[in-house]
């Protein structure tokens, strides 16, 4: 639960730092899960002969580091989402229990419950980002995922349907976040409106439209996370450091209201006045997923971006 300093705080910056989002018993759990997925998948790649044979003991984080050394694809398979386009029928993407845990953790839903109501959906605009070294990314990589994050705001990568929407924003440090490997940065007090967007390396502002001074950083230690509200502009900082930078963004918004996304599976985390609606099941969720996989794979595309676009006059 947050205090009522805590509430007035994000009301009047957009955005709020929270120690101890999630316990270490579920941490270390979502953890242990990624480690079992690294294990098939570095089975998988060492069987196709894309990445070294490493020793009996390798760690997580030495096969991630042996993969992003490869350069092969390593990031959708972690994902908790599909991408934005090219979706077919054998996309990868990660749907367990101990991320389902994470989502419909009581921490998490106390503090959402505090900003928006009793009545909440957890919103299908959700990624993981592991973020390597900046030393280390490929050359030509853009996806914020995986390098530093462009100022945007997150509203802005909804379908306008949602623009109404009461919405947050939970990104939830698995690792501790700081300056140095890349924690996010906010530009407090900024809730009213949309800012333009221009649709190139990513979806993100001009410096014209927000000028980079009186940003904040909000550095936080792992199981902690930032709130902020949906107009609320942010960005991260470049990974300087020499490790990797875990994260998860997860968004929650008022029952029966647009998720901004709706062609993504969405379900009732929390329901004080039916408590029944709430989905329970991590099988349900993971099934969802795959049966929209498979029934967009066979549909057209939706552009989930089409408000925004790279050659708009808010670009030049």
């Amino acid at each position: 639960m947050l205090a009522s300093e805590q509430i007035m705080a994000f009301r009047r910056d957009g955005y709020l730092v929270v120690e101890d989002l999630i316990s270490p018993a579920v941490r270390h759990a979502v953890v242990a899960e990624y480690t079992d997925l690294m294990d098939r998948l570095y089975a998988e790649w060492r069987q196709r002969g894309q990445v070294p044979e490493l020793a009996p003991d390798a760690t997580f984080w030495d096969k991630l580091d042996a993969a992003v050394q490869a350069k092969i694809e390593w990031y959708q398979p972690f994902d908790i989402s599909l991408p934005a386009d090219g979706i077919t029928a054998e996309t990868p993407m990660h749907f367990g229990p101990a991320v389902f845990d994470m989502i419909t953790s009581d921490r998490i839903l106390n503090t959402v419950e505090c900003l928006i109501g009793s009545e909440i959906t957890s919103n299908p605009i959700q990624h993981v980002r592991i973020k390597p070294p900046e030393r280390d990314v490929q050359h030509g990589e853009t996806r914020a995922h995986i390098v530093s994050t462009d100022w945007h705001q997150d509203r802005a990568v909804t379908l306008e349907a949602a623009d109404e929407t009461e919405m947050v924003t939970v990104w939830l440090a698995i690792t501790d976040a700081t300056v140095e490997n890349g924690c996010l940065q906010v530009k407090p007090g900024r809730t009213t409106g949309m800012i333009p967007h221009c649709a190139l390396t990513q979806l993100g502002i001009r410096e014209k439209f927000l000028p980079k001074q009186d940003a904040v950083p909000a550095p936080v230690k792992a199981g902690g996370g930032v709130i902020f509200h949906p107009l609320t502009p942010h960005a991260s900082l470049r990974n300087l450091s020499n490790e990797y930078r875990w994260s998860f963004d997860l968004r929650y918004n008022v029952t029966g209201q647009n998720t901004g996304r709706d062609h993504f599976p969405d379900f009732v985390a929390r329901s004080r006045t039916n408590p029944s609606a709430e989905l329970r099941d991590w099988q349900v969720w993971k099934d969802m997923w795959e049966a929209t996989r498979a029934d967009i794979a066979q549909s057209k595309h939706i552009n989930q971006h089409g408000r925004w676009s790279a050659d708009g006059p808010y670009c030049a």
